[in-house]
Parts: structure tokens; sequence; C-alpha cells
């Protein structure tokens, strides 16, 4: 079993919202990341995708995407990302969604073939210490803060954690945030985050770091390539 990672696929549900006006290589970008998963992933593995799904504004619009990452093979592990308001209620959206499609709010996942292994994760948000932070975002990043605790302590006997964050965990100074001191008192092992592209790629904070391994993996950092991050 593998697991792959893979974010901001950022398709249209039902919007008009063309991703080449982003950049030329986002032109057929599904097509491409289809055509890669395609080639790597196989049913029994896990993808994990840190937000950023659809631009549909609601679940209705939504599941028309979701269909279509669920035809494809593997397990799919899904946190909400800062463009995902179609995403409301999560029991809802559980109920309504493909077998192979997991969402992660406030709590943790746990296959039963690798119990020692929990998923968890949130959206998480800008960290203090970034320009023009402000009051507004100090409620909404210590909010996510505590729905990453909430996740964290639901997988406590697990001995190896796989954190999902859409947002990255770092200042804009490259500084850790309070979630990488949360995450570290937990045996948190690897951290997949996406939300960065274009001019934000540059200085990009990767790799191991104080005993926990970073991954960005926005797809067209990727190349559109689902990223390996461990093989079981």
């Amino acid at each position: 079993m593998k697991v792959f990672a893979i974010s901001d696929l950022h398709l249209p549900g039902r919007q008009d919202k063309p991703m080449d006006v982003f950049g030329d290589n986002w032109k057929n970008h599904w097509e491409k990341i289809k055509s890669n998963w395609m080639d790597v992933i196989s049913p029994n593995d896990v993808v994990l995708i840190p937000g950023d799904i659809s631009w549909a504004m609601k679940l209705d619009e939504a599941l028309v995407d979701l269909d279509q990452i669920a035809v494809l093979p593997g397990r799919k592990v899904l946190v909400k990302g800062n463009h995902d308001y179609w995403w409301a209620s999560i029991t809802r959206l559980r109920e309504s969604t493909h077998p192979s499609i997991y969402a992660i709010q406030n709590d943790s996942l746990i296959f039963e073939e690798i119990p020692d292994i929990a998923f968890c994760g949130t959206r998480g948000w800008t960290p203090p210490g970034t320009k023009d932070f402000t009051s507004h975002d100090e409620k909404i990043f210590n909010r996510e803060l505590n729905r990453l605790r909430l996740s964290l302590d639901d997988a406590k006997d697990c001995s190896n954690i796989i954190v999902l964050l859409h947002f990255p965990p770092f200042d804009d100074k490259g500084e850790e945030s309070e979630i990488c001191h949360l995450m570290r008192q937990y045996p948190v092992q690897h951290v997949v985050f996406g939300h960065l592209h274009g001019d934000s790629l540059k200085g990009v904070i990767e790799g191991p770091i104080n005993g926990i391994t970073y991954h960005l993996v926005s797809c067209d950092y990727l190349d559109f390539n689902p990223k390996l991050i461990l093989e079981i």
C-alpha cells in the first residue's frame, strides 16, 4: 500500500472557472491529473487531498466533482480548503459521497489494515507573524488550532500520524507556527499542505523540520503528479 497526496484540484463545480487564466500550465489540468493518477495509484492506495477541491458553492454542485474523484482508484482522504464553500455539514457530506471518499473534520481516520497509522487534519489558516495579520485572522487561526487538537486527540492510540492541512503551517518568513508546536506533541511523521501557487512557491518550506517531514502538494507545484508520501 502507498500513500500519495495532491491538493488544490480546483474542479469547476458547475462554475465557469477555467484554470488556465492562472497560466498555460493549468490548461486541461484535470485531464493531466487523472492520467498521472491512473499511472501510479492502485485501488488499495490512499490519496490525501488537502483542500480547494471544487469551486462549487453548494454540496449538490460539488458532488459532480467528487463523483469524478470517486471513480479514480484509491481511497481519498479530504480536508476543507478556503475555497471549499460547499463544505458545510460534515454529516451531510459523508452521507452524500461515494464510499471511497473520506472527509476529516474534528476527528481522525484509521484504516483497518494499517491500525498503527492515523490520518488527521484541518483547514488551518494564515498564522500569526504573517504580514497584515488581523484580529479576525487570529480568531480563525485559533479555531483551526483547536480543531487540529481535537483531530490529533482522536488518534491518541496511534504511533504514526499523517496530518493534512490546507494552509501551510509557517508564516511568510518561514517560521513555524503554533500548529507546528502542537503537532510535535503527538507522533506526527508527515504533514501535507497546499494553498500556495505562483509567486508564493518561491522559497517554500519543505522537508524534515524538528522530526516532522513537510510536503507541499499543490497540484501545479507537483506538475499535476500525485506525490508519494509513504510506502507501507
